[in-house]
């Protein structure tokens, strides 16, 4: 499967799951919309930064699997 595929897949799931905890949350609905709209303006940002953290993270699991198998 294509990396690539997978973060999409997890940053998607991230925002459907915000957005749904969001909707369901017992408030009213202006508030509710304020809170969405708010959340959307970091939005960009937070998926840079998890993004980031994912590469990082496997490039890390990657270069150790590599050097576990000695290959370099």
């Amino acid at each position: 499967m294509n990396s690539t595929k997978i973060i999409f897949g997890i940053l998607g799931g991230v925002a459907v799951g915000a957005i749904a905890g969001i909707l369901l949350a017992p408030e009213k609905g202006s508030k509710a919309r304020k809170r969405i709209i708010g959340e959307g303006n970091n939005l960009p940002e937070d998926v840079k930064w998890k993004a980031e953290e994912l590469y990082e993270n496997l490039m890390q699991d990657a270069k150790e699997l590599v050097s576990n198998n000695g290959v370099k």
